[in-house]
């Protein structure tokens, strides 16, 4: 069973999520603001069950057959061509993807696939017959791969778009709610436990009133409040500081606000704060 762990401050809701999907053996799909830690999830999982992590980070160009395996030709016809004898046997040129690596072990392993939204629409369906039967077939060399020991399969979203119903049936669905000050301070804690309270408790006060601010484009996350604190802390700014900025401009914005258009919206508030005074 999944608990918190020294690194990972998780929900009740969320470790209820997780040990759901481990009992009906179903991926866990997690969504949430990015920096709400998704990935780090599967990473302290992996650490809480002592299992291996295969991490299969998604891009915009990722194919459902990358995860399985690809055919090298290229390198079999420089081999044919050099008159390697490694040509006589095809399995020499197949690279075996993330879902084939964790079918190997002999261990349940813990598998994650990583920001699947990225990915064109049609990723997820390619996927469902693997992750339903935990089996696919090599047609270069007419082996059938099935899973010794089922992976734990964790996903991840940032909603960047729409993922299919027939994908959407075959997980359990968990979204992660952007912590509570008194989570965050919990997760704090856990990554800054030398930070002064005073400065913690008026930091957390001018990060939830940014992430409040009407017309924000980009809400500063978990992640960038734990760097902003850091640098706070490395230049052993008070909370005293931030007491008197609250109105200006908040000292080293830059690890929170992550555009131009965010910027500009702090300063003009910053002048016309100063303006009324």
């Amino acid at each position: 069973m999944f608990n918190s762990t020294e690194n990972y401050i998780a929900s009740d809701d969320l470790r209820l999520a997780v040990n759901a999907a481990i009992t009906l053996e179903k991926p866990l799909l997690i969504k949430g603001e990015p920096g709400t830690g998704k990935t780090q999830l599967a990473e302290e999982l992996a650490k809480s069950l002592n299992c291996k992590l295969y991490q299969w980070h998604i891009k915009s160009t990722t194919k459902a057959q990358q995860g399985l395996y690809e055919y090298d030709a290229v390198s079999r016809l420089r081999d044919s061509q050099l008159g390697d004898e490694r040509v006589n046997d095809i399995g020499n040129y197949i690279v075996k993807g993330k879902l084939w690596q964790a079918f190997e072990e002999d261990q349940r392993p813990i598998l994650l696939i990583d920001e699947i939204d990225k990915a064109d629409i049609e990723f997820p369906n390619d996927l469902l017959q693997e992750l339903d039967k935990m089996e696919f077939f090599v047609y270069e060399t007419q082996q059938v791969i099935k899973a010794k020991q089922r992976p734990i399969i964790i996903i991840t979203s940032n909603n960047e778009k729409e993922l299919p119903d027939a994908f959407l049936r075959r997980c359990f669905f968990h979204y992660i709610k952007f912590p509570t000050k008194v989570e965050m301070q919990k997760i704090i804690d856990v990554h800054h436990p030398d930070v002064k309270q005073q400065l913690l408790t008026q930091a957390l006060e001018v990060f939830f009133e940014l992430r409040e601010l009407k017309g924000i484009k980009k809400k500063p996350s978990t992640s960038e409040l734990i760097d902003w604190l850091k640098l706070l802390m490395a230049d052993d700014i008070s909370q005293d500081v931030l007491m008197d900025n609250k109105s200006d401009v908040i000292p080293l914005f830059g690890a929170l606000l992550k555009n131009e258009q965010d910027v500009t919206l702090l300063e003009k508030l910053a002048f016309m704060s100063r303006r009324n005074r």
